[in-house]
């Protein structure tokens, strides 16, 4: 069974979400208020999922994300993020984070992020992404300069998969879009980050964009 720790500052949002994810058959290992209580409650239940507010008392979000391999390291990050966040959710992807949910999600696609990020997948709000990728001018992508070098290593099979990485496709959307199998599109997307020097796949999206600049 998947198991969640929730930080967030408001606990009216725990609660929420705690009962969304419980009715799905998620169990919710731990909850935080702020930054240091989520990364010891981490540390202590090793969950597959951290699903982390970017806005908290002392220690905030931004920093549970970056902390989590050196407390954790088999727990990925599931940002929780509203419109407003533009530059924290950049930041967060750059040290890492596994996927981004808005505040405003429907329970559904909040179940479906937190099981994606569990399955060891990235979960990209296409909303989120369009931000993302809208927000960040070009010079400040990681290793922006060879990006069209990087992205040209790839074969036209591995292109094809970036292409859907970068549009925000799912790993099931993207089997139904090249005709594989789900979980060799899963090998293709781990060799496409590899080969990019990505850690994620919103990095990968962005990489992909600057190439194409």
């Amino acid at each position: 069974m998947t198991r969640v720790v929730i930080a967030d500052d408001e606990p009216l949002v725990v609660e929420g979400v705690r009962t969304v994810l419980e009715a799905a058959g998620i169990a919710i290992a731990g909850t935080a208020h702020n930054g240091r209580d989520a990364l010891a409650a981490i540390e202590r239940c090793r969950p597959e999922v951290a699903l982390v507010d970017l806005h908290m008392p002392g220690l905030g979000g931004l920093a549970v994300v970056e902390r989590l391999d050196a407390v954790s390291p088999g727990t990925r990050a599931l940002v929780l993020t509203s419109f407003g966040d533009q530059e924290n959710v950049l930041a967060a992807v750059e040290r890492g984070a596994a996927g981004f949910v808005l505040k405003t999600c429907a329970p559904e696609e909040l179940v479906t992020a937190v099981r994606a990020v569990a399955a060891g997948e990235a979960y990209l709000s296409p909303v989120v992404t369009r931000m993302v990728l809208g927000l960040v001018a070009p010079e400040s992508v990681p290793r922006r300069r060879d990006a069209v070098e990087r992205v040209a290593r790839l074969a036209a099979r591995e292109r094809e998969v970036l292409d859907a990485v970068a549009e925000g496709l799912s790993n099931a959307e993207i089997a139904g879009r090249v005709h594989m199998s789900e979980a060799t599109v899963k090998t293709y997307v781990s060799r496409v980050l590899a080969k990019l020097g990505c850690t994620n796949r919103v990095q990968a999206a962005m990489l992909a964009r600057d190439a194409r600049t």
